[in-house]
């Protein structure tokens, strides 16, 4: 269109300085188009009128007495928007038009057919012109109408088509042009209302037929409007000449048609889904009819055509993403080579094909023009944006191929779509009058939308902007009812349902070893969206950590800025942060789209020390939106050793992308790392515990139970020192070490008694940590009594804190082992007296692979050991009762061996 406004300037600019065009050797000059009032005077008249003629005029560039060169083809562009009616004058049988009788030219043809007539300048210029009727002939393939006439007794057809690229005018095409006629000037005159008597003088007759008119004026009144011609001749090569004209008033200036503000406007629009299930994949029917009398009628105006049309889908009507599987696009260049004569799949490839439709004019009564509706590829069309379409309107017998590209836009929060034919980014729709228009969305698991997840009634709109004035937009509510549920159901009352299902576990559940961890979650469709994940794994079932990576912000980041082909190209996170696999189900129906990703461990996650991120490149078919990225947060309870994803500080579940809600079905999580995931070594039954949300939230619960637990062994050791004083009285530090053997079971309960010769000295007991601080970790420096380092295998580094008294509800506090590190592990022991002796039961140690851990409790002026006599006269052995989580036993005596020797004073 910028184009065309440049030259529509230049050539006004022309027409205001009365500047003429430097002729060719071979060529046209004073080439004009012009619409006649009955006087025949040049007047453009009002806008949709049938005017009284329309004259095409040029005469031939002479050098000399005769042109240089003979005319063999000639191209004549109509003004865009003038439309012609073939069938409102009968046609006159080729064979008659043929036919020479008593020296008369197309003797047999009917008054009836004549449409016009044309003065030519034959012979010489010195020759007086001469004046041929224009008859109305049967068309031929490819062209919906043919004109003719002839001229030194040679039969001249001219074939009347519509020109396949925007604006699509009406061209007029004369080929083969025999050598024997040298034009020398032409003035081509086409009568509005042929069967008018008003053209009897001219015809030699009257007729009776229907007056019905045979040229419309464009429904628009912008201008000026250029007309287009080329000429070629018959030398070899051909020399080629081209140009235009502009339209102009009475006075000869440059104007457009006028009175566009009475003219009618009022196209009538229904669409609804091709199911009525809800939540269902569908296709769409749109049925758009134009009733306009008066484009047939000699007397009145046509009424505007649509220059714009805006759709708006009813909310909750949206994209498919099941659409994307198996479907192709078609590319810009794809699209410009279809053609009214291509075949399928020499333009756009069928695979992309994702609509049928038909048009009816009344222009060509008795034909119906079919097309395809294309997926255009993303990013890579008119509107560089992610979804458009590209319809095509095509008849190879009447060499018609017309395409226009529809820009679709799904609202990013709701995903409700706008479709747009002829809007900003791309040509206005062309001036062709129609009176039905039919377009129809494939149907089946596959079709390109889907219907609105409630029951009831759906309103949209449509918006048609007029070319008369495109001020004045005319919009239509749309409207159709959704009366089933799911797959033809009842309808769910009280609102949608929410029933998601929840699968989890290991593939070998065998006690102690590892195992890749799988974990499924799949919603309905009429159900709620999923929104939010919460899980507890069952305590015991831990991932080793040691040697894997963390995928770091940067790359995190990096990752969400990427596309998703260039995600697959080059992963963002390193491969050693990888520790599983995502398959990811979006649509309705049985017909799903799957996508893959990859799950990778990350470091602390809104307060979270530890997270996993989920990304998936958004790749399916023709379509790269980028990649989901989502960080799911996990903890660690530190009692339990429980491991937890945190939905409360995790990104939510997906629903939309792109302006695309996803309608997530199925998410599929597997973490097949090597040596990542170890079964607990207790095999009491417990559950993958999950909170799954839609607008609120439901628990669901995985089995999940270990197995063989009794082949575990366990042989635990325990070590025992006090070191400092021995004698009696004196208040030794102890240092505990405690060894486990690789793939033993895991301790569950330890029961440790020291000898009556260690007692506890209360006097020393000096501050306890209450629980609200211990709760707010701000217990005071006096609650420390010693300090503690665990060896796991699970970790790179072991745990560090420290041992504090905190209060409790029994007589004594608490020793709790406050473990810090990549997580944190509370460890607390029931401290009390029996027999004078000290007691200490950890009855909850989680089930979690320990290698050795280091003990030393504080001693002197701190330590909470007292000697009830001197530690170096005889053994002395601690009771030792060890439980693991597998049920096995161990009973030790370990001695708890003093520091003897040369110092052994009270200390």
């Amino acid at each position: 269109m910028k184009k065309l406004a440049t030259i529509v300037a230049v050539a006004f600019m022309l027409c205001l300085a009365g500047a003429a065009p430097a002729h060719a050797a071979f060529g046209l000059q004073d080439y004009s188009v012009s619409f006649l009032d009955e006087n025949g005077a040049p007047a453009l008249g009002e806008a949709g009128a049938h005017p009284f003629a329309l004259e095409t005029e040029f005469s031939v560039n002479v050098a000399g007495e005769k042109p240089d060169e003979m005319m063999r083809d000639f191209t004549f562009d109509q003004v865009p928007g003038m439309v012609g009616n073939p069938s409102a004058v009968p046609t006159c049988p080729s064979v008659k038009f043929l036919f020479r009788e008593n020296g008369l030219n197309g003797g047999e043809c009917p008054l009836t057919s004549v449409v016009g007539q044309t003065e030519l300048q034959l012979g010489s210029l010195a020759e007086e012109p001469q004046t041929f009727p224009v008859y109305n002939l049967p068309a031929p393939p490819g062209a919906p109408a043919k004109l003719g006439f002839w001229a030194l007794s040679v039969p001249i057809t001219v074939e009347i088509g519509v020109r396949e690229e925007y604006p699509y005018n009406v061209v007029a095409r004369g080929r083969g042009i025999p050598q024997t006629v040298p034009f020398f000037a032409s003035r081509f005159t086409i009568w509005g209302n042929p069967a008018s008597s008003a053209h009897d003088a001219e015809r030699g007759g009257s007729v009776d037929i229907d007056v019905e008119p045979f040229i419309t004026a464009p429904r628009s009144c912008e201008g000026p409007l250029p007309s287009f011609y080329e000429v070629k001749s018959w030398n070899t090569p051909p020399s080629v000449d081209s140009g235009f004209s502009v339209t102009t008033n009475q006075l000869g200036v440059p104007a457009g048609f006028g009175g566009c503000a009475a003219l009618g406007f009022n196209p009538r629009i229904d669409v609804r889904p091709t199911s009525r299930s809800a939540e269902s994949a569908t296709g769409l029917e749109v049925n758009l009819e134009v009733d306009d009398p008066q484009l047939t009628s000699p007397t009145g105006r046509a009424d505007s055509d649509i220059k714009e049309a805006i759709v708006t889908l009813p909310e909750g009507v949206t994209a498919n993403p099941a659409l994307a599987e198996g479907v192709e696009a078609c590319s810009e260049t794809q699209v410009d080579a279809e053609t009214a004569a291509s075949g399928p799949g020499e333009g756009c490839p069928q695979a992309a094909k994702i609509g049928s439709v038909e048009v009816e004019t009344p222009l060509l009564e008795g034909e119906i023009l079919e097309g395809e509706l294309f997926l255009a590829e993303p990013f890579d069309n008119p509107f560089g944006s992610l979804l458009a379409v590209y319809m095509t309107v095509k008849s190879s017998q009447l060499g018609i191929g017309i395409t226009l590209a529809g820009e679709v836009e799904p609202d990013p929060g709701t995903g409700q779509l706008v479709t747009t034919f002829g809007g900003q980014g791309t040509d206005p729709l062309p001036q062709l009058p129609f009176s039905d228009f039919r377009l129809r969305f494939r149907e089946g698991a596959r079709s390109p939308l889907i219907s609105p997840p409630t029951c009831g009634t759906h309103e949209g709109k449509a918006t048609f902007v007029p070319w008369a004035d495109p001020s004045k937009p005319l919009t239509q509510t749309l409207s159709f009812t959704i009366d089933s549920g799911v797959a033809g159901g009842p309808c769910p009352s009280g609102g949608q349902p929410f029933d998601p299902e929840f699968e989890a576990g290991t593939e070998n559940n065998a006690a102690g070893t590892f195992s890749p961890f799988a974990m499924r979650l799949t919603r309905r469709d009429g159900d709620q969206a999923l929104t939010r994940f919460d899980a507890t794994l069952p305590q015991g079932l831990v991932a080793s950590l040691r040697g894997v990576a963390r995928c770091s912000e940067v790359e995190i980041a990096g990752a969400k800025v990427k596309t998703g082909k260039q995600e697959l190209a080059v992963p963002s996170c390193p491969a050693a942060s990888r520790i599983g696999r995502l398959m990811a189900g979006a649509g309705v129906g049985s017909q799903l789209i799957y996508v893959p990703g990859s799950v990778y461990l990350a470091g602390p996650f809104a307060g979270a020390p530890l997270s996993v991120v989920a990304i998936t490149p958004a790749v399916a078919g023709p379509f790269d939106v980028g990649n989901v990225v989502v960080r799911q947060a996990l903890t660690l309870d530190p009692v339990t050793a429980e491991v937890k994803v945190d939905g409360s500080r995790s990104d939510p579940i997906p629903r939309i992308l792109a302006g695309i809600p996803l309608r997530v079905r199925d998410i599929q999580v597997f973490v097949d790392r090597s040596h990542f995931t170890l079964n607990p070594t207790g095999c009491r039954r417990q559950a993958v515990t999950a909170s799954i949300s839609g607008f609120a939230p439901v628990v669901r619960r995985a089995p999940f139970q270990a197995a063989d637990c009794a082949a575990l062994p366990f042989e635990p050791r325990l070590g025992l020192r006090l070191l400092g004083g021995t004698r009696r009285g004196a208040n030794p530090a102890l240092r505990a070490v405690l060894r486990a053997r690789p793939g033993d079971a895991n301790l569950r309960r330890t029961v440790v008694k020291l000898p009556r010769s260690a007692f506890l000295d209360q006097a020393h007991i000096r501050t306890i940590c209450t629980r609200v601080q211990w709760a707010a970790d701000a217990c005071p420096q006096g609650s420390i009594y010693g300090h503690v380092v665990a060896h796991t295998p699970l970790l790179d580094e072991p745990l560090r804190g420290n041992a504090y008294l905190r209060s409790s509800d029994n007589q004594l506090p608490d020793l709790v082992f406050d473990l810090k590190g990549v997580v944190d592990i509370e460890a607390a022991a029931r401290i009390d007296s029996i027999r004078g002796g000290i007691r200490a039961t950890f009855g909850a140690i989680p089930d979690a692979p320990i290698s050795k851990v280091v003990v030393r409790m504080q001693g002197g002026k701190k330590g909470l050991i007292v000697n009830s006599r001197n530690l170096c006269r005889g053994t002395n052995r601690a009771d030792l009762r060890l439980t693991a989580h597998s049920g096995g036993e161990q009973r030790l005596r370990p001695t708890v061996r003093p520091q003897c020797g040369k110092r052994t004073g009270r200390g």
